[in-house]
């Protein structure tokens, strides 16, 4: 198993290190175009695999060269949020990048499954998927894994129970009109509405939809990397471990949940073939339309693609 990692900021030397950790792959390449970098930080990742007993080799370069023949390809590369920002003020500037680095990946792994980490993350899927022109099951946005995640630390700080007893889905785009579902949402099986307030569960999915800001309002100079490179590396274990876990990911969604050419997170059973199936639940109509709306706003940030020259 090898496994490449474009980007050696913050989310793509912490995903490189997890997946080491984790010794997911025999290799790991960290790509960047920055000079000394991705080699320095890999050599220091290299380093600790005789403390951790890892035997997962760790290469950094700033070509595509030594990624060549890769099974993953987890795409971390482009601008951070900044306070004030929004994902969406990354769209021109990302598209540009995530559109190189997927085009200089899959010409070398044609057949490699490729995670998207880049904001914003929804229309960075589509446009490496675009990009590469591997069929969807192949091309995967990291965005409801995270999103839920939050949304489940949210709710274990409220009830102060443990993190493994919650269940729950976040769906929609990656941004503020997510939309995170309290009605399938469980703690040991017992459903949240039972459990606190509708005041306190509004309180809870505005948090989850602006649980990004808040960290980059904390940290003033860049934006979270901890929890987004946990949530790549375990969907890529769940492709390479063929664990068939449902999980919510980015895809183009071709009439699934009533919605046509545009990527969206929704529940997916993730294995060795990727995306092994879309899993649909019945939506409420008042939930259909948070989730239409979220798309809505998807779609019109895929239809600058044209206008900025990049599709």
């Amino acid at each position: 198993m090898k496994i490449t990692v474009i980007g050696a900021g913050n989310v793509g030397a912490t995903t490189a290190q997890r997946i080491a950790y984790q010794e997911l792959a025999q290799e790991v390449v960290l790509v960047d175009v920055a000079e000394g970098i991705p080699q320095g930080k890999a050599l220091d990742m290299y380093e600790t695999m005789p403390v951790v007993g890892s035997d997962t080799r760790l290469v950094g370069t700033n070509t595509y060269e030594e990624t060549a023949n890769s099974d993953i390809v987890i795409i971390t590369a482009g601008l951070a949020r900044k306070p004030g920002m929004s994902r969406d003020d990354l769209l021109a500037t990302n598209a540009k990048i995530v559109k190189s680095c997927a085009e200089q990946a899959v010409a070398v792994s044609p057949n490699a499954f490729f995670i998207i980490v880049s904001n914003p993350l929804d229309v960075m899927t589509y446009v490496a998927l675009k990009a590469t022109g591997l069929p969807k099951n192949k091309v995967i946005g990291m965005a409801g894994v995270l999103d839920a995640a939050r949304y489940r630390a949210f709710i274990s700080m409220e009830l102060n129970v443990s993190v493994e007893d919650i269940n729950a889905f976040v769906l929609g785009g990656h941004g503020d009109s997510m939309v995170p579902l309290p009605r399938f949402t469980t703690v040991a099986g017992i459903p949240i509405s039972e459990l606190m307030s509708q005041e306190r569960i509004d309180a809870i999915v505005h948090r989850t939809r602006n649980g990004g800001i808040e960290i980059v309002n904390h940290l003033k100079t860049g934006s979270a990397y901890y929890a987004p490179s946990a949530s790549a590396v375990l969907m890529a274990e769940s492709i390479i471990k063929n664990k068939n876990r449902i999980l919510p990911c980015a895809i183009m969604l071709e009439g699934e949940y009533k919605l046509n050419n545009v990527v969206c997170g929704v529940p997916v059973k993730l294995g060795k073939n990727g995306v092994e199936q879309v899993v649909q639940i019945t939506l409420s109509d008042a939930e259909q339309a948070e989730l239409n709306a979220s798309a809505a706003d998807v779609s019109e940030n895929i239809a600058k693609l044209s206008a900025l020259g990049i599709f």
